[in-house]
């Protein structure tokens, strides 16, 4: 789901033991919009995220579609079955949004990796390796096991295959490194700030610092409890790249006179994000029910549901999106 970029020279790696990421919490059908922005809030590209799941086995697809036609593009299978374990991983970097141009795909149970690359002048460069890859790969895999790692859980060590100058694998190590607020409406959440670190290892991790090819960390954000979700990250998306946000975003419905002036929300739910609005001067509360917003309720001592404030009959409401940002 989200590439831990790496920036590579002539640099050795070293393997450590695999630690496997158990699943806590199974993936399934999804569809969400995304929108990847500079850190000073400049939009560069609007994404999408899918996902199904057929028995244990999930395919995710992350695409993000520049306003300059350029691409990025990346499907992942994986199993669920007890542990996540890479299937197979496929990543394209098109377009004058990125210096390099390039594919990588991984194919974990035979080791094969294939990269392209174009030079200079229009010629493909390809280069394939079989690896001895290690159970714990990660690669398009952080956002689903971030999900499943506990925010007490010291530090967890992954595997990743780097592309550049050719592939090899490094180490990633995972941090919770605090708890950071955000905001859906009114409502105010707390999201675990996850540290991605990738080590080199060896002579490669003493060098890399002075020779400056030490890659950035990542940050992630998750919102923790009984249904875990990505809130945003902050991260280098190709090899070299600058920092970058990637946050949830909300489709826009509507001619753009009518998106300007959107009705404020009456209530927000926990489904994903929601928000209700309707007519002004009335509100709602949103009950706190996964997947599910209890509109005009709250939990009465008995566990039902008990009216606080009732809207005139016939009131048209609409239920949208947000980002919860």
């Amino acid at each position: 789901m989200l590439v831990i970029c790496l920036v590579w020279g002539p640099l050795q790696s070293s393997m450590l033991s695999a630690n496997q990421v158990s699943v806590r919490h199974a993936e399934g059908l999804v569809h969400g919009f995304l929108v990847l922005r500079t850190l000073n809030g400049d939009r560069l590209a609007d994404g999408d995220l899918t996902q199904s799941a057929l028995g244990d086995r999930v395919t995710t697809r992350l695409m993000f579609r520049f306003r300059d036609g350029s691409v990025y593009d990346e499907t992942t299978v994986f199993s669920q079955h007890g542990v996540f374990r890479l299937i197979s991983d496929n990543l394209v970097l098109k377009g004058t949004a990125f210096p390099e141009q390039m594919e990588i795909s991984i194919d974990a149970p035979t080791g094969q990796v294939t990269l392209r690359q174009m030079e200079k002048g229009g010629k493909e460069r390809v280069t394939t390796d079989r690896l001895s890859l290690p159970p714990d790969l990660a690669n398009g895999l952080v956002l689903t096991l971030l999900k499943n790692i506990r925010s007490d859980e010291p530090v967890t060590k992954l595997s990743m295959v780097a592309a550049m100058p050719k592939p090899r694998v490094v180490k990633l190590s995972i941090t919770p490194v605090g708890e950071d607020l955000f905001s859906i409406g009114r409502s105010r959440r707390r999201a675990t700030r996850f540290r991605v670190k990738v080590e080199l290892g060896g002579m490669a991790g003493l060098m890399a610092p002075l020779l400056g090819k030490q890659p950035p960390d990542t940050h992630i954000w998750i919102l923790g409890g009984d249904a875990p979700a990505f809130v945003k990250s902050e991260g280098p998306l190709y090899p070299g790249g600058p920092i970058w946000r990637i946050e949830l975003t909300s489709p826009d419905s509507g001619p753009p006179q009518e998106r300007a002036s959107k009705p404020q929300p009456l209530a927000h739910g926990l489904s994903g994000t929601l928000r209700l609005c309707g007519q002004a001067g009335h509100q709602w509360d949103a009950g706190c029910a996964l997947s599910n917003v209890l509109l005009g309720k709250r939990p009465g001592r008995d566990g039902d549901a008990v009216p606080k404030t009732m809207l005139p009959r016939h009131t048209r409401l609409s239920i949208a999106l947000t980002s919860g940002l």
